[in-house]
């Protein structure tokens, strides 16, 4: 993608289990200050991959470059709250201790009013539906001071209308801190409204069939315009091709 710079290399990997390869000399590579989107079919080694990266697992040989010094937020399919902390100080808990607290409470509160929870900062997670947890998941990844934010299919399970409220909670949030993030999902419809880059791989051991890149600003997408309604037809190809 013209003017970024792609710096960030998963190089000659290999990792297997019980014997089968899920990754085997696998290499990709990440613009940085982009998202993007991984697709594949179950058991294709997603969620591993992005374990590896954010350094939970180790690859069994292979190279990651450009990874070593920067620090890693995370969004799960399960929002993780601390449950015995209230919305605003599941936000503050991550943010830099170097800052005051009057600073951590009005970064919190920023965070907050950009995910449209203003009036529950005092609520503890129990008190809260599903969405609105998911909802702290995100200001809670951005108030992290991390330079790669790894999301592990956390719209999964949502109805279409939070769904795309959480996108766009999301893409209003990352136009004004342009962090690199990786995306897992399984929805192509999800990629398509929340990547620049969009990666298919195929069934273990993984490599990566499709790649494609769009242009339009997030959270400025209708899925009804026919050069996206084109590409949706290539990603599920491809997902149809790796099943």
């Amino acid at each position: 993608m013209e003017g970024l710079k792609m710096g960030l290399q998963v190089e000659n990997m290999n990792k297997s289990y019980n014997g089968k390869f899920l990754f085997n000399n696998f290499q990709i590579e990440f613009f940085e200050g982009t998202i993007t989107c991984i697709l594949g079919p179950s058991g294709c080694g997603k969620t591993t991959l992005l374990n590896i990266i954010g350094k939970i697992i180790p690859s069994d040989s292979g190279n990651l470059l450009g990874f070593d010094d920067k620090e890693f937020s995370y969004i799960f399919q399960d929002p993780r709250l601390l449950p015995w902390k209230t919305v605003r100080g599941n936000i503050e808990f991550v943010l830099s201790r170097d800052l005051s607290a009057g600073k951590r409470k009005a970064q919190a509160e920023q965070l907050i009013r950009l995910v449209e929870l203003e009036g529950f900062a005092g609520y503890y997670p129990l008190q809260l539906s599903g969405g609105m947890r998911q909802r702290v998941s995100i200001a809670r990844a951005f108030a992290s001071p991390s330079d790669i934010i790894l999301m592990d299919e956390p719209l999964t399970g949502l109805d279409i209308a939070l769904k795309q409220n959480l996108i766009q909670w999301f893409s209003q949030i990352w136009k004004s801190d342009r962090r690199t993030v990786i995306f897992v999902t399984h929805d192509v419809d999800e990629a398509l409204l929340l990547g620049n880059e969009i990666v298919v791989l195929s069934k273990a051991p993984a490599q990566i069939i499709v790649r494609e890149n769009i242009s339009e600003p997030v959270g400025n997408r209708n899925l009804e315009e026919s050069h996206l309604k084109k590409m949706k037809q290539v990603l599920q190809n491809a997902l149809g091709r790796s099943a």
